[in-house]
């Protein structure tokens, strides 16, 4: 976990939690990280909105087990992942993960073998899911070692960030 906002001691876990997930020496595997900054960036520069000391953003690698240990208490979790489904790279999809299995067809890019479909369906099974737990995969094409974010994958970061302030009020 890098780059994360730690909610002062004694405070107890944020009532919504953002985690923007990647690896940003991966090309556009790190969408979800490019997003969290843009969000935690919006949202200091927005001292109106809604409750901000409730609100935490933190950047993380994806690792499965993490994520569920990291949402506990959460009230509202919101993910922001590059996904491989097979459509347009920077193509925005949203997925109320409490409502809904994780699609099959919809994987993540991570390298752990242990990711954030398997660490969703976990927490299903166990009755770990937050109350509020929605997805956003932001679809990417390059994922090589070393490269740079494609163009179409730092605008639909952009995107997502409205979409994720939206879901967070």
């Amino acid at each position: 976990m890098s780059g994360s906002e730690e909610s002062p001691p004694g405070a107890g876990p944020p009532a919504t939690l953002i985690i923007g997930i990647g690896n940003a020496s991966r090309g556009d595997d790190a969408a979800g990280l490019i997003a969290a900054r843009r969000i935690r960036e919006a949202l200091l520069a927005c001292p109106d909105f809604p409750d901000p000391g409730r609100v935490a953003v933190i950047e993380q690698n994806g690792e499965g087990t993490a994520l569920v240990a990291l949402w506990e208490g959460a009230r509202t979790v919101i993910l922001i992942d590059a996904v491989q489904s097979g459509a347009a790279p920077g193509s925005i999809h949203r997925l109320d993960a409490r409502s809904q299995p994780f699609p099959a067809g919809f994987r993540g890019c991570s390298t752990h073998a242990f990711g954030v479909a398997e660490a969703i369906e976990l927490a299903r099974a166990l009755d770990r899911l937050p109350p509020r737990l929605v997805v956003y995969g932001i679809e990417g094409r390059s994922f090589a070692a070393g490269a740079a974010p494609s163009g179409a994958v730092e605008a639909a970061a952009w995107a997502v960030v409205e979409r994720v302030l939206d879901d967070a009020r």
